[in-house]
């Protein structure tokens, strides 16, 4: 009883709060420093799918499954090839069953009963089951009233999106059932999906092409948050959350909480109009700010995964800052840890291995799996990626994009 009254004063006076806090500070720079041992290896240079960027990762089991994505396509100044932007859109499904050293195409982007080819699309796992939701196939072409860069006279290239709102169904990645080809959210790419509490959730994203990038509308970008329970039946839950309008974000379930943390409303501009901010739910309707601003800085392309109960969060897009260069890269050279999303720690080493901001990627993806016999307990996988800089006068930026596989992992001593 004593100490229930002193506890009693302690929150009264904002005491306890503190104490915790800092307790929770105290855990957070240990287990970062558990993390100082971890190390970045790279599985393959270069995997049998092609260079991509929007691509999806699932891991069903022991067996790692890539769906989809973007690999642009080499340019020769107009009319004689293709413009910058413009790409090929997959719809292939690949699998490996050696944690990604060698992979095995069982599906190509035109056969028939499944999925149209997109990239930007959230792919989800439950059970033994993989979900495939949303995304974008994108076309580029000349602006018809231009010469190619005719000073004065507008973009010299147009881009222009289907945006898709079906949700699609697999246990092998071969076999795909359609669920809905027309669910209640708007098609959207840069979606955010989960599985959280045995239910699906679709989040945020953005459809109509950014002007920034092309595009000849006004985009929309979103904060609503749907759920289903069987990916063909959807309920709004809310049709407009706390946090800003976004796209691009990661999400993250722990310790009862689906978590967002950053992304954008923007692709472009100064400041750059990103996100730092982390939020989490217990129902997708009533929301909580984590913190405003987290100690890594504003992005989107990133991803943030749950790894020895800690959040781990690297990679993204990095704006340069400085006016006069504005295609400087500029991505971020920082991996962060957090076990509750408010206080964060900043490992040493750069993820990736890498040595300049233009080694770092964005829109990759990951999953978490088995470390393998070189190392111990679970690791973070990385596929792929882009390393665009988004310099439209540059003929070879374009071309930045990986096919690579990478894990985060603790070595075995």
């Amino acid at each position: 009883m004593r100490m229930r009254a002193i506890a009693s004063v302690l929150l009264a006076t904002g005491l306890l709060a503190g104490l915790v806090g800092s307790a929770d500070a105290r855990g957070n720079a240990s287990s970062a420093e558990n993390f100082e041992r971890y190390v970045w290896d790279e599985v393959s240079p270069a995997a049998s799918w092609a260079p991509r960027a929007g691509l999806e990762a699932v891991a069903v089991g022991k067996t790692f499954y890539v769906l989809g994505g973007r690999t642009p396509n080499p340019w020769v100044a107009p009319p004689d090839g293709p413009l910058p932007g413009d790409s090929t859109i997959h719809g292939d499904v690949w699998r490996s069953h050696d944690r990604g050293e060698t992979w095995t195409q069982i599906l190509a982007t035109d056969d028939a009963d499944h999925w149209p080819a997109r990239a930007y699309h959230e792919v989800v796992q439950r059970g033994r089951r993989m979900f495939l939701l949303g995304g974008q196939n994108i076309s580029v072409f000349n602006n018809p009233a231009c010469e190619w860069f005719q000073p004065g006279c507008g973009p010299p290239f147009f881009q222009t999106s289907e945006f898709f709102n079906d949700a699609w169904t697999s246990v092998d990645g071969v076999n795909w059932e359609e669920l809905t080809g027309d669910a209640p959210w708007e098609g959207r790419a840069g979606l955010s999906a989960a599985v959280f509490k045995g239910d699906i959730y679709v989040m945020g994203g953005s459809y109509v092409d950014d002007p920034a990038i092309g595009g000849t509308g006004e985009r929309v970008v979103l904060n609503d948050v749907w759920k289903s329970t069987n990916g063909a039946d959807w309920v709004q839950v809310t049709d407009a959350a706390p946090w800003a309008p976004r796209a691009g974000a990661s999400v993250a379930v722990k310790d009862g909480y689906l978590y967002i943390l950053g992304g954008e409303f923007g692709f472009v501009g100064f400041p750059p109009p990103y996100f730092n901010d982390v939020w989490r739910t217990k129902d997708g309707v009533t929301w909580e700010l984590v913190t405003p601003s987290a100690g890594w800085s504003p992005r989107p392309g990133h991803t943030c995964d749950v790894l020895r109960q800690m959040f781990v969060c690297f990679g993204g897009f990095g704006q340069s800052t400085d006016p006069s260069n504005p295609f400087e890269p500029s991505n971020p050279m920082d991996v962060w840890v957090s076990r509750n999303g408010a206080d964060w720690q900043e490992l040493a080493d750069p993820p990736w291995n890498a040595t300049e901001p233009a080694d770092i990627k964005y829109d990759y993806d990951t999953v978490v799996g088995p470390a393998g016999p070189d190392g111990i307990g679970q690791a973070i996988y990385t596929f792929g990626g882009d390393r665009e800089t988004f310099d439209f006068f540059d003929p070879t930026q374009w071309l930045n994009v990986d096919n690579d596989v990478w894990k985060f992992q603790l070595p075995t001593p």
